[in-house]
């Protein structure tokens, strides 16, 4: 029987000689081939016909590496949203992503009626050194015009080699006329954990990643909390509101931090021996001290997985809404210098082995934000999105059987949440119950416990 990697390899020679102008293709197949095997190579002979007829029929001439390029995008968008192929240049901006570093200037931008509005300038960057200022709008890049691009146009644009200048065209509120300013590029390090101290008593981390700098971050952010509240420390809020997610051993290696024993996470592929199981080695870095865990709808894939394992061992108190419901893992497949391959190669469960996908994490107490009266208008047309309402989404285990042990797939959850915290309505409650001015209502837990099986 060939195997999967086999059959990559009929294609990519049924690819190369079609590109190198052959008109038909015919592939020596061994007479033990199983009729598996002949289907594919059937298909694949249907595949070369269709492009060659594309490349010789066509009312103008096709570029074939976007006719190839597409037919890949294709076929893997027809296995799950997830599944993708990555350029070069996308699997570079992925491992920058990563690393948590790259050379640019040192802000976070939004887009505002076709130009760049400034959301903030990170501390000690180029662009606070020189002067930015949150609510700023960048019209020309290099006497560029923004106008007609994408935000990630724009910021591939800013972004460049360490010490490269870069114009920046600015117009700001109370400054008659737009004025220029000059930014060199600098290393940027993206901090994925901020953190405060809420009165004396409380520690309050917020994961805005998972990279590969976070579970070294959130130490030092304990460690700096210890320091500052002493004695008084009650507890901490880990919040995990709208992180999309990121690599797999930082949510195990974060889980690991508040765990001293016991499986973290299991990952099941599509055989039975691809199963694997990450476990807790000793050593709580806060000490034992309560933990309550934030989580809405924009919370997604390993920040379900740090959630799940702390719920799952009674570690941590969730507080929010449901979560996104990503349950699947994405391997990153090198492909030489053609960039690289994303695919879907496993589903992964908390300790007590329930499945995530298309289903979320359910909160122990659920407490919803009160949306802007702006806001709730565009919420009740779109509804919320969660992993079970993106198209083609891969089915949770066990979703549409009718033997008792159906597993309901669930839509997300609203991801909005105050920049005002006082108007925060989750971290209060949060900071309630360390305080003691909450209490967990039994019925209310068991009810939330109930409808996570």
């Amino acid at each position: 029987m060939m195997r999967k990697s086999e059959y990559t390899l009929w294609a990519l020679l049924v690819l190369a000689v079609l590109a190198a102008g052959s008109t038909m293709v015919t592939l020596a197949r061994s007479q033990s081939a199983s009729a598996a095997n002949s289907e594919i190579y059937k298909q694949l002979d249907l595949f070369g016909e269709v492009l060659e007829r594309v490349r010789a029929d066509y009312v103008e001439q096709p570029e074939d590496p976007k006719l190839i390029e597409s037919a890949i995008n294709g076929m893997l968008a027809a296995l799950d949203p997830h599944s993708a192929y990555l350029t070069p240049k996308h699997f570079r901006d992925m491992q920058v992503q990563t690393r948590g570093e790259f050379g640019g200037l040192g802000i976070e931008v939004t887009m505002e009626n076709g130009v760049v509005k400034v959301v903030a300038p990170i501390d000690d960057t180029p662009a606070q050194r020189a002067g930015i200022m949150s609510g700023d709008l960048i019209t020309h890049l290099d006497k560029d015009q923004i106008l007609g691009l994408t935000l990630q146009d724009a910021v591939e644009k800013m972004r460049g080699p360490v010490n490269a200048p870069i114009l920046l065209t600015i117009v700001r509120k109370g400054v008659e006329d737009p004025f220029e300013v000059k930014v060199v590029r600098d290393t940027i390090h993206i901090n994925p954990v901020k953190f405060n101290a809420e009165g004396d008593d409380v520690g309050y981390i917020r994961l805005t990643t998972f990279n590969e700098q976070t579970t070294e971050k959130l130490e030092a952010a304990v460690a700096e909390l210890k320091k500052e509240l002493g004695p008084n420390l009650k507890g901490y809020i880990l919040d995990l509101r709208n992180n999309p997610g990121g690599l797999l051993d930082q949510a195990i290696s974060v889980s690991d931090s508040f765990l001293d024993k016991g499986a973290i996470v299991l990952t099941r592929g599509r055989n039975l021996e691809e199963t694997q199981r990450s476990n807790a080695r000793n050593g709580d870095i806060t000490d034992g001290k309560e933990i309550i865990v934030l989580i809405n709808g924009g919370s997604a894939s390993a920040s379900e997985i740090v959630a799940g394992a702390l719920q799952d061992h009674h570690r941590a108190t969730v507080i929010g809404t449901r979560s996104f419901g990503k349950g699947s893992v994405q391997t990153i497949i090198p492909m030489g210098a053609n960039g690289a391959l994303r695919l879907t190669t496993a589903r992964y469960y908390t300790p007590s082995g329930r499945s995530i996908q298309a289903k979320g994490i359910d909160p122990e107490v659920v407490v919803e934000e009160e949306l802007p009266e702006e806001l709730k208008k565009k919420a009740e047309i779109q509804g919320t999105r969660g992993e079970a309402d993106l198209r083609g989404h891969l089915r949770g285990e066990n979703a549409g059987k009718k033997n008792g042990d159906e597993v309901e797939e669930k839509s997300g959850s609203s991801a909005y949440v105050p920049k005002d915290k006082e108007k925060d309505t989750q971290l209060i409650y949060a900071l309630d119950l360390l305080r003691g001015n909450k209490t967990v209502d039994t019925e209310t837990k068991k009810k939330a416990e109930a409808d996570s099986n």
